[in-house]
């Protein structure tokens, strides 16, 4: 029996995959909009790289949590010279003398509206410099217990994607070779990306690993959906 292909579908399948591959083709493209302005300028300089990626997991050791926030994802909320006056504060050791004076009212002023248990529980408390204190430490990266989090959810939330994208994928008309490993490199491209998170918190080097496996998870959706929707509605059946 011969294999069922897309211009087997009907016009109501062509429409509900025609939708799905759409709808994850914006959803992937946002999350990689929201991925570039989380991690870009971490490293301090424009674009994304190699050391911001190096900055997410490993961290800064040459500099604070609170440093390395206020310059990288917060450095939106805080204005480049208050940033500058809080920054030379951490460098200077963080000291409690003139925090009240100096530095308080700053973090009043830019944080508080998130920053404190009334307004979020979820997120660190700024309004004590205790609280604020335990984020001047040396900036180590994403906790494991972060790691964790973040790497069971990518698994089972991103697995289950690709599972119905190969689905469809597979109904193409394309090298046996080439649709084999369209479906199977971006499951082991999810798997090596977040292996790679663990390893650079331990070695930063392999932050070029996760870039590469970025690389292949993208290539490999791209192409599935293209070729989907290109297939979906174009595939002649052979006469």
């Amino acid at each position: 029996m011969a294999a069922r292909r897309f211009y087997d579908c009907t016009v109501s399948e062509k429409l509900l995959y025609t939708s799905f591959l759409l709808l994850i083709g914006v959803g992937y493209l946002m999350a990689i909009s929201y991925l570039y302005v989380v991690s870009v300028n971490k490293d301090g300089k424009p674009g994304l790289s190699v050391e911001d990626v190096a900055a997410s997991y490993y961290g800064n050791r040459s500099g604070t949590r609170l440093e390395a926030a206020i310059r990288g994802p917060m450095a939106g909320y805080i204005q480049e010279e208050e940033r500058h006056h809080i920054v030379a504060w951490l460098k200077d050791g963080a000291p409690q003398e003139g925090y009240q004076q100096q530095i308080k009212p700053v973090v009043d002023k830019n944080c508080i509206a998130c920053h404190s248990k009334a307004a979020a529980t979820n997120l660190p408390d700024f309004t004590t410099y205790q609280g604020l204190h335990e984020f001047a430490q040396v900036d180590t990266g994403m906790s494991v217990m972060s790691l964790l989090k973040l790497s069971h959810i990518h698994l089972f939330g991103i697995s289950l994607l690709l599972f119905a994208l190969g689905y469809i994928f597979i109904l193409s008309e394309v090298n046996v070779w080439f649709k084999r490993f369209l479906v199977l490199s971006p499951m082991v491209a999810v798997f090596v990306d977040i292996l790679s998170w663990f390893l650079t918190k331990w070695d930063p080097v392999y932050a070029y690993t996760v870039l590469v496996a970025g690389a292949v998870l993208g290539f490999s959706m791209a192409m599935q959906i293209v070729i989907s929707l290109y297939q979906l509605w174009f595939l002649k059946r052979p006469s």
